[in-house]
């Protein structure tokens, strides 16, 4: 198990990038919209992870409640993980509350399963599967 990546949600993703790319030097390795979580994602490599920056785009989305409750931040730990539905089934025997029993669509054509923050100490936990 690897750190994927920090999800950062933000209001606008050309804003965000003026901090993290052309402060920071980070490059932009990839952008996308992610229809089902109704968010636009952009992703920058640092190291072996990545931030992920997540704008949303609708009223709606969970990102855009999160950011009208906490205002912009750290929105989610995400860990790569090689086998998903086995990590939900030892996750869920060992009694651990899942927000996502089995998995959906994520970015970078991964799959994805969020685990609730109440059985994290308060941190929403993304777990991820990169396809082929």
């Amino acid at each position: 198990m690897n750190i994927e990546h920090i999800g950062i949600a933000v209001a606008s993703l050309d804003e965000a990038l003026e901090a993290y790319r052309d402060c920071l030097g980070l490059d932009v390795s990839g952008r996308e919209e992610v229809e089902e979580q109704g968010v636009r994602v952009a992703m920058l490599p640092v190291g072996d992870s990545r931030i992920e920056l997540l704008e949303p785009t609708r009223p709606e989305s969970t990102v855009a409640r999160f950011l009208a409750k906490r205002g912009p931040g750290i929105h989610h730990l995400a860990l790569r993980v090689d086998d998903l539905e086995d990590s939900l089934r030892r996750l869920k025997a060992a009694g651990v509350r899942l927000i996502d029993e089995s998995p959906r669509p994520g970015a970078g054509n991964s799959r994805i399963a969020f685990i609730h923050p109440s059985s994290m100490n308060g941190v929403l936990l993304e777990l991820v599967e990169h396809g082929e």
